[in-house]
């Protein structure tokens, strides 16, 4: 297993004009199935703060475009199902991210995809709680998400991916899958795969969730919104979007994906 600590926007910058156009559409489809499968699940209403972003595009007509949907419910404070990006250009992004309520201390979770212009994923459960400090949660919710990042760790094929922001890395637990990989048919396989049993895992985390006291709610709600507010605006892709679609459109691509315009109530 190799390691790379280069940017994503340099990737993309040695490589700007690859098409990737099946692969994205490979990728969409993916993550398409997980949301199917979580719409299922869960009871969701679709929120009005992103309506007339479905889709969206850029004004220069440089074919860059999006997709950026989000949700709540009774059980899932916020959902964003959503990507960004221009396939034909080396740049995509997709993104599944589900904040459950905060009647849950189950993690939450956490699924992107990309094309920059190899393959990148990440997958991750967002823990709701220091994992130092309370490794019964840990063994818990993660010991099958760490044989899987044990087990592609081993794979010759995969670049272990490290962000060169720090709170980035910080926001990532150990066993959290980050890699990037050549664009081959068996790679599209493998993070199928391996997406299909992170969702199955998250899942059945959800089942066997401890549900918080009324009165701790409203803090773990809080330590939720706070922790994705920051990932979405120190996300180091930020500047690729701004980039595409200029500041204000790029400002209220951020604010959605951590809630900041919502309209739906969170639940209690």
């Amino acid at each position: 297993m190799s390691k790379s600590t280069r940017s994503l926007i340099d990737e993309i910058d040695a490589r700007p004009a690859v098409d990737n156009e099946k692969t994205f559409q490979a990728l969409w489809a993916i993550l398409g199935q997980l949301f199917e499968q979580v719409n299922t699940r869960f009871e969701l209403s679709s929120d009005q703060s992103t309506q007339d972003l479905q889709p969206y595009s850029a004004i220069d007509g440089s074919g860059a475009g999006g997709y950026l949907s989000t949700f709540a419910g009774p059980e899932v404070d916020w959902l964003v199902y959503s990507w960004v990006g221009n396939p034909k250009m080396s740049f995509t992004n997709m993104h599944l991210t589900i904040g459950l309520g905060s009647q849950y201390d189950a993690p939450n979770l956490g699924l992107a995809f990309g094309t920059t212009p190899d393959l990148f994923m990440y997958m991750d459960f967002v823990p709701r709680v220091d994992l130092a400090s309370n490794p019964e949660y840990m063994e818990k919710y993660y010991s099958e998400l760490n044989e899987e990042h044990l087990r592609l760790q081993e794979n010759p094929d995969l670049t272990s991916f490290i962000s060169r922001d720090m709170y980035m890395r910080v926001t990532q637990t150990p066993a959290s899958l980050c890699f990037t990989a050549p664009d081959t048919m068996a790679n599209l396989e493998l993070m199928r795969d391996s997406a299909q049993r992170m969702l199955q895992q998250w899942l059945a985390n959800v089942e066997k969730s401890a549900i918080l006291p009324k009165e701790q709610r409203p803090a773990q709600a809080a330590r939720d919104e706070a922790l994705r507010k920051e990932i979405a605006l120190r996300d180091p892709m930020n500047e690729m979007v701004e980039r595409m679609y200029g500041p204000e459109l790029s400002a209220r691509l951020v604010s959605a994906l951590w809630g900041g315009d919502r309209t739906l109530p969170r639940p209690e």
